[in-house]
Formats: C-alpha cells, structure tokens, sequence
C-alpha cells in the first residue's frame, strides 16, 4: 500500500509553460464550472455552501503589538470549493491583500492556489496564483458575453483601465468574434493610453480613449467595469443602448433606481451574492460601507435590502448555459450581469492546469512523505 504524499510544485514561469494564460482554454473551465453551478454539483463555504470566502479584516485599533491594523485593500481572505462533475476536485485560493504593498515595489494582493484529493484528502497541487485568478475574472465577463450580449456585438465601453479590465477585454474579445472597437475610460490618461496600446497591439481591437464615462456607456454593446478609487462609477442606466450587456467585475454606483424597472438581472451565484448578507453581518456599521465599496452587486444587495428590489428576479448564467434558461425574451433587453470571484472557478482552471502540467512533468514534485512517521 502506497503511503507516501506528494504534490505539485507550480511557480509562475510553470504556471505559464503549462498553459495559464490560454483564455480559450480559461473560458472552457469557467463555463464549465458555471454549468456544474446550475447543476448542484459542488460546494463552497460556509453554512450556506456558497460564501465567497472567509475574511480576516484588521481592526481599526490592533490587539497586539504587532497585529497590522485596518487600511485599503487590507485583508487575508481563504476560498474554499469542491467542483464536480469530471472535474472532482476540491481547493482553495488564499490570498493576502494591502494596497500599501505598491509602497515596496510588490502587487496588491498575493495568491495561492492548493488543490486536493477529494476522496484520499492528498493534496495534490500549491501553485503560484496570481495569474490564474487574473485569467478566470477576464474569463467571467467572456462567458457573460458569449451567452447574455446580444449577437453580433460590436462595441465595449471599459471603465477601468487596469488588469481586471485587459483581462475582462482579453475574455471578451476572444468569447465574441465581432467584437471591433474598445472606448476606454479611465481617471488617469496614462492608463487609458497604455490600455488602448495593449488592446489594439495584442488583440487587434480599435481603441477610442473618451475623457467623460458616459461615452464608454451610451451607445455600447458591452459595458465592463472594474475600477478602483474612492469613488466608485456612476452609471445612468437610462444610457445604456436596448439590448446591451453591463457587466459588473468590480463596484458601481446607480444614479437612480430605473434599473430595478428597465433590467434584466444575472448573476454568476445569486446564492453567493445573498450570502454577503449574512457573511459579512450586513448591514452593519463599517460592514455595509465595506461592501458597497468594492462588491460588485452591492447596488442590487442593498436595494433588496431595502426592499425595492426581489432577489427572486435574478437569473443565474449557469441556468442559461445549460439550457435551463432563456438568456434574454427579445433584443432589445438591457441586461445588468453581477460577478464576484467564485473558488469554483479558481480549482477549474487549476485542475486543468494540473493535468498540462502532469502530462509534460512541468514543475516540481515535492514529497511530504513516503511512510508517515506515526503511522501504526
């Protein structure tokens, strides 16, 4: 009998021999993972089986002498997940989080990815994060785009002009064959014009820099938004164009509430998105301006809070891609997609990762060991 336990060693230069940033392939484990969603076959934390992931906040005032205490972005945050179906595998994303990192030459957030056996437990996997978690967020809004924009999309409008949106535009253009030209705004120029180098050099996609938001959404197919800042996009929905798709990666604000009349809403996991209620003690002091800073479906959980809106109206994408579901009843619908980051996606496009990298004996196997030492 086989005693020994060993694992996977992937470093980011592994990561990308074994194929990371191949969005066709990302898409496929995305959609993948979004069907077994609709279908019931998996799980993530909490009682609910649907928590995004379970936080450390630092307190405005440490308890020790030396617990960091409360600043932005701060944050450790451990994504849980068993995926079924072919893929049967269980994980977990971990990351650590502290905008003041730039400060000292290092990113933002730093990410783990840990796969296990879900049968022995073994584990099976620990990979370098960071670019696999960037591939599957631009994958969402690719799928978002293959399944809820409507045929033919021409235009995007990216609001953000940082890493979520290339990768956003990167899954978007590679979903949606049509796709021609970007309007990117962004609050700082030189972000917009390093943007539109990338979009049009390395996806062939025209750019337009536009210096007022509102030309990045009226009159687009797509809209995306992922931007970071102390304040969050304001979006008139009456300027959306019929039938377009406005997808959430990261927080808005809604200047009115005609978007609960005038929108279909679709969410990766409304189950997810409900759960930020509970998870995070909403709405409580500090906890609700939290959430309505950087959760992306903080307009709809706060306007069912208040009850100006029914959770009941929110359709699932894993309901359309499986046939459950009509994407939308004609064209000219308007169509508001909220995602938020689920470990269901991380362990996808990881599994798949392993299995390239199993196969042409990438990386390093490191071994826990081969006879456990109190084994009887």
């Amino acid at each position: 009998m086989d005693q020994s336990v060993r694992l996977r060693f992937l470093s980011e230069p592994d990561m990308i021999k074994a194929g990371v940033l191949n969005m066709e392939g990302c898409l496929e484990a995305v959609q993948d993972a979004l069907a077994l969603l609709a279908k019931g076959d998996y799980l993530m934390g909490g009682p609910s089986e649907n928590d995004h992931g379970h936080l450390i906040w630092f307190p405005e005032h440490k308890k020790g002498p030396r617990m960091p205490e409360a600043g932005p972005d701060r944050r450790f945050m451990a994504m849980i997940a068993y995926l079924g179906g072919d893929y049967h595998i269980c994980g977990e994303k971990w990351y650590g989080s502290n905008i003041a990192n730039r400060e000292i030459g290092l990113l933002r957030s730093i990410h783990s990815i840990i796969l296990n056996d879900p049968d022995n437990v073994k584990p099976l996997a620990f990979m370098s994060g960071n670019l696999l978690s960037q591939m599957r967020t631009g994958a969402v809004p690719g799928i978002s785009a293959r399944f809820l924009a409507r045929e033919g999309a021409e235009t995007i409008g990216i609001i953000g002009a940082g890493m979520v949106g290339k990768t956003a535009l990167l899954g978007v253009k590679t979903a949606v064959k049509t796709l021609k030209t970007a309007y990117i705004y962004d609050v700082f120029p030189e972000a917009s014009k390093r943007f539109a180098k990338y979009a049009e050099e390395e996806l062939g996609v025209q750019p337009v820099i536009v210096d007022k938001l509102e030309d990045a959404v009226k009159n687009m197919d797509i809209v995306h938004i992922a931007a970071s800042g102390e304040e969050l996009p304001a979006i008139d929905t009456k300027l959306l164009k019929k039938g377009s798709l406005l997808c959430l990666t990261g927080a808005a604000d809604f200047i009115n509430d005609d978007w609960i009349e005038d929108c279909q809403i679709y969410a990766d996991n409304w189950k997810l998105h409900q759960a930020f209620i509970y998870e995070m003690d909403y709405p409580r002091e500090g906890i609700r301006e939290e959430i309505l800073s950087w959760a992306p479906s903080a307009p709809v959980i706060d306007a069912a809070y208040k009850g100006k809106f029914s959770g009941f109206r929110v359709k699932n994408i894993g309901d359309v891609i499986i046939g459950k579901s009509e994407a939308r009843q004609c064209q000219d619908d308007k169509i508001i997609f909220i995602t938020s980051g689920m470990a269901v996606e991380d362990v996808a496009w990881g599994k798949k990762i392993l299995e390239r990298a199993d196969e042409q004996d990438i990386g390093q196997v490191l071994t826990f060991w081969e006879k456990q030492y109190w084994l009887k």
